[in-house]
């Protein structure tokens, strides 16, 4: 017989009767639909008809009622578990949580699985727009919506994933603005770390910050292993985040990123000063216990320096911009930069594209094509416009 569509059920005939053979779950639904109608017979059943019966026993067989009804709420924790026993990432594992806590439960409220369909995943994100969410945070909301429902469908508690029928939001308005701070700025942040423990260790982590591109993550994971003062380059093997040593956030990001003079000599400085020189010490240690940095006080002590310096208000992470800005602007090629940041997709480097140095030469050829006849690239266009106005004899008279 002709294959049939995806999600659909098998139709086939055995001993002259059809059968319809579909999934629930993770369990498998075999059924004699009746039989074959012979020719010159009104017995049995038309393929046609048996087609229909087919479709009518999928949507009658669909969770037993022994299956469990979740909410969104309670298939989240089921998520968040499953995650867990797969190993994923503690990151992984909160950032789905946190999606399920803060917004996908509290809109869907106790309405179960099986009663949400493409157009309340669409008034979901209609709610999301209006209260000022941006595109790429509904679509991280959606991403564990997604998943929510692609684990229901292989537990039972759901027969179709309603996100996958949802018209999605469409770019993101804010994707192309990026902050960072200038060389003097950086400078400037520099100095105004305090005089204390930490103050110590700040100075050099801002600065390799900013001229490394690395992310905070990394920088908190780095050891000095990992630091290759021969080579000129800082290798990135792993991360520290939310109380776990971990990987990059993906193959691209296991790199390795040149080195500057500078900063090869303020880590030089750095490693003189600590208490903890081992290969498997961390560069940017707690000064006095060697233990990872605890990155919500490093963010207040960075946004307070940010204040003493009277520099504009940004993010830790803005220091990569910065990197990713001066890189390009020096004119280094965008598929290099890619690697240097770990970027696993171009698309991301791409957003430094606009601060790659002025080409005159392309200036020229859009003046070239632009100019009257007789006038010269870059000449000033209302010398031009009055010209052509006195030959057309169509000047403007008071």
């Amino acid at each position: 017989m002709a294959r049939r569509s995806y999600g659909t059920g098998t139709l086939y005939v055995k001993a002259g009767a059809y059968y319809g053979r579909w999934r629930v779950g993770d369990r498998r639904v075999n059924r004699r639909l009746g039989p074959v109608r012979q020719p010159g017979s009104r017995d049995g059943l038309t393929r046609r008809e048996a087609e229909a019966e087919l479709r009518r026993q999928v949507e009658a067989v669909t969770v037993t009622p022994s299956c469990e009804r979740l909410t969104v709420g309670e298939a989240g924790e089921r998520l968040a578990e499953q995650l867990e026993v797969k190993g994923r990432k503690t990151s992984t594992v909160e950032a789905a949580s946190s999606h399920v806590r803060v917004h996908l439960e509290p809109y869907f409220g106790g309405k179960t699985l099986d009663r949400i369909d493409a157009r309340h995943v669409e008034q979901f994100i209609a709610a999301g727009r209006r209260a000022g969410a941006a595109p790429k945070s509904i679509r991280n909301h959606l991403g564990t919506l997604h998943s929510i429902y692609e684990l229901a469908i292989r537990r039972g508690w759901a027969r179709e994933n309603p996100v996958k029928r949802a018209e999605k939001p469409e770019g993101d308005e804010s994707s192309g603005e990026i902050h960072f701070l200038t060389v003097e700025e950086v400078e400037a942040l520099l100095l105004a770390c305090p005089a204390d423990a930490l103050g110590g260790v700040e100075p050099t982590l801002y600065l390799t910050a900013a001229m490394t591109g690395l992310r905070q993550g990394e920088l908190f994971g780095l050891r000095w292993a990992d630091v290759d003062w021969p080579a000129g380059r800082v290798r990135v093997r792993r991360t520290y985040a939310r109380g776990e040593y971990g990987t990059p956030k993906s193959k691209r990001a296991i790199r390795a990123v040149p080195l500057a003079d500078r900063v090869a000599g303020e880590l030089e400085r750095h490693f003189q000063r600590s208490a903890f020189q081992g290969d498997d010490d961390l560069v940017f240690a707690h000064p006095e216990t060697g233990n990872p940095l605890d990155s919500s006080k490093i963010r207040k002590r960075f946004k307070k320096a940010l204040g003493r310096a009277d520099v504009r208000d940004v993010r830790f992470h803005d220091l990569r911009h910065t990197f990713g800005t001066r890189m390009a602007a020096a004119g280094t090629p965008m598929r290099t930069l890619q690697e240097w940041m770990g970027h696993r997709d171009f698309k991301t480097t791409l957003i430094y594209a606009d601060y790659a140095p002025d080409d005159r030469r392309e200036r020229d050829l859009v003046a070239k094509a632009f100019a009257s006849r007789g006038s010269i690239p870059g000449s000033n266009l209302s010398e031009t416009q009055s010209n052509s106005e006195t030959r057309n004899g169509s000047g403007m008279r008071g």
